[in-house]
């Protein structure tokens, strides 16, 4: 490990660090635009020049030069103000001065870094060029003449997104950042080009101009979006949510969100059910909840009561309905609404075993009916980084475009029983292999991928390449709480009476039973319910969230609910009492008491690492995969669906409308 000086403190460090690297371990600031960790360096801004001895008598990009032994870095003399002062006053030459419309005021690095290290004066008298507005797409906002040229976007969407379609034209001063052909960006992690952006020529279109960074209230929490469980921070004013941004968490989402993650937050506001209603003669109407109440004890169960849980619900709901169900003499619980029945006996047989940051590690990779672009796309860009490591990576299923290149063994299931010599032996060289189950084979191929684990060597000395992709936030807290039945969902069908936990997805015209829905937008499941309780948003409470890999992660409530929607929670206590078979806890923490004993695995946050002891299934699988289960990206829960962002992304990203020529 190389010695180096910096400013006169001599520090260790790591083999192949850049010089930029050494004066942050220094703890020394050095001003940047084009440079971010998470990117290949590009060295063109010129913002993080320094002095280095021995050397040229001049300054150096930092960023790009690699640290030795011996090296002495200055960052505070003369020659480096001089020079930063200088490539300041370039970068401020075209740049406008429209700091109070633009939306990146108060969080714009150009803004800061002009005050810092700027001359605080311009020697400029000519004309400012100007550029034309592109194109991108619903999500990102440009106003190209504030644009530096630092081509974070352009090296993002290559290296990270896995989509050409952000590139420059031109040159020199002429030089411009555009989508190709101007058309919409088409990877659904776009939004992120916008945070990358250290100006204000990318902001976020369905945010333009709502609020300043000041008067947010900023509340971290998790996203429910998927099941990948991407660490976020809601921005609210009032009691509405503005924003939402993703946070740095390296083992999960990194510094990354999905578009849907971002900007599905328009749809809290929108279609919410805020008072309980009641069906009569047919129609629903609206009434009081000691109403809604009655309605519900005035059914005869006979004990025969069931509980679906929706996609998007928290760990205390599901808990608070398990509660509930059992004070009632019942354990028809089921999370599964879209008719999966998979072996549940063994959590690691369904879990994301490597873990999302461990994919990374991955030298050979099968893909087992899963289209990751869309199910799970923070685990689809740890792929593509495996793949720059130099690992292989073999699909079954329809051909799909996933941003990286995969051999398409075919979509018949039978390939399982008897895999090409040229995947075997990938695998046989591989240290650390990894198969990938997806949703469209886990119902007829779980058996026959757990096959594999032996066929291929997957589970090894610390390294389990076993893996199931889940698609939904709650799956993997509602399987450790027992919601899954051995036949399924179809076991629940002839219960008298059943709660569905903002459960829109499954098939409700077979439920012949008193519907009861628990939830926050008047979507597909409260259609068909005899009564309708109003419920909170994931936005509107604090939850607990097991994520694909098993991972305890909670969340905080950004705002309250709107008119006399609750949280989920409390309604299952309130109900229980009216029930007169009271629940034992009062608040969350004793809720959350109860359920650690329940289930161990939930009173403490991070990591949960299931033995590996997968079930005795059968090893043959048969058929053809004929698609995935996730059809639309942007449409896949209540609050999507009720989001005019997420309606426009479908409608042009999708199905293919065109929105260009009206955006001009």
């Amino acid at each position: 490990m190389p010695k180096v000086k910096v400013d006169g403190v001599e520090i260790e460090v790591p083999q192949g660090a850049t010089v930029l690297q050494a004066c942050e371990l220094a703890g020394k600031e050095i001003p940047r635009f084009c440079y971010h960790e998470r990117l290949s360096i590009a060295g063109n801004c010129r913002m993080c020049l320094v002095e280095v001895k021995p050397g040229p008598p001049k300054p150096q990009a930092s960023c790009a030069l690699p640290a030795a032994e011996n090296q002495e870095i200055f960052t505070t003399t003369p020659m480096v103000k001089h020079a930063r002062e200088g490539i300041m006053e370039f970068l401020l030459i075209n740049h406008p001065l429209d700091c109070p419309i633009c939306d990146q005021g108060g969080e714009c690095d150009l803004q800061d870094q002009s005050v810092a290290y700027g001359r605080g004066h311009s020697r400029y008298a000519e004309n400012k060029r100007a550029v034309t507005e592109k194109y991108m797409g619903p999500i990102v906002k440009t106003i190209m003449t504030r644009c530096i040229q630092c081509t974070r976007c352009v090296r993002f969407a290559e290296e990270v997104a896995g989509v050409e379609e952000i590139g420059a034209i031109y040159r020199g001063e002429n030089m411009q950042i555009t989508s190709y052909l101007e058309e919409a960006v088409s990877s659904e992690l776009s939004g992120n080009v916008v945070d990358l952006c250290p100006v204000g020529a990318l902001t976020s279109k369905p945010y333009a101009f709502e609020a300043r960074p000041w008067e947010l209230r900023k509340t971290l929490t998790i996203d429910v979006m998927d099941a990948v469980g991407t660490n976020i921070r809601l921005d609210s004013r009032g009691r509405q949510v503005l924003r939402c941004v993703p946070r740095v968490n390296d083992e999960v989402n990194e510094e990354w969100a999905t578009d849907k993650t971002r900007h599905a937050v328009d749809g809290l506001v929108r279609k919410r059910l805020d008072r309980p209603y009641v069906r009569r003669d047919g129609k629903l109407h609206p009434v009081s909840w000691d109403e809604a109440f009655a309605a519900i004890a005035s059914v005869d169960h006979g004990g025969s009561v069931a509980a679906v849980a929706g996609d998007l619900v928290d760990c205390e709901t599901m808990f608070a309905a398990k509660a509930l169900l059992k004070e009632l003499g019942s354990s028809l619980l089921e999370g599964r609404q879209t008719g999966m029945d998979y072996d549940t006996s063994s959590l690691a047989a369904v879990n994301f075993n490597t873990t999302i940051a461990g994919t990374e590690e991955a030298d050979a990779i099968l893909l087992v009916g899963t289209n990751l672009r869309w199910e799970a796309p923070l685990v689809n860009t740890r792929i593509r980084k495996a793949i720059k490591k130099g690992a292989k990576v073999f699909a079954i299923g329809p051909e799909t475009e996933l941003t990286y290149k995969v051999e398409w063994l075919g979509a018949d299931l039978a390939v399982l029983g008897s895999l090409p010599e040229r995947v075997t032996e990938a695998f046989g060289k591989a240290a650390k292999p990894m198969v990938i189950v997806g949703g469209a084979a886990l119902k007829g191929a779980h058996g026959a991928a757990l096959g594999l684990v032996d066929k291929l060597g997957l589970v090894k000395d610390g390294w389990n390449g076993f893996n199931v992709v889940h698609m939904a936030a709650s799956r993997m807290g509602g399987l450790m709480l027992g919601y899954a039945q051995k036949a399924g969902i179809s076991a629940l069908y002839d219960a008298k009476l059943s709660f569905f936990l903002g459960a829109d997805e499954c098939d409700h015209a077979r439920f012949t039973g008193f519907k009861v829905y628990v939830g926050h937008h008047g979507d597909r499941g409260a259609h068909h319910a005899d009564v309708i309780l109003p419920a909170a948003s994931y936005a509107e409470k604090s939850g607990t969230y097991v994520n694909l890999e098993g991972r305890v992660q909670r969340g905080e409530r950004a705002v309250f609910p709107p008119g006399d929607a609750r949280e989920d929670w409390t309604i299952f206590r309130a109900l229980s009492e009216k029930l007169g078979r009271t629940l034992a806890f009062d608040t969350i923490d004793e809720l959350r008491a109860a359920m650690a004993l329940d289930c161990p695995e939930l009173a403490t946050l991070g990591l949960k690492t299931f033995a590996w002891n997968p079930p005795a299934l059968g090893g043959t699988a048969e058929g053809v995969l004929d698609g995935y289960p996730i059809k639309d990206f942007y449409l896949t829960n209540a609050i999507c669906r009720a989001s005019p962002t997420m309606q426009r992304c479908s409608a042009e990203l999708v199905h293919g409308e065109s929105f260009a020529e009206a955006a001009e």
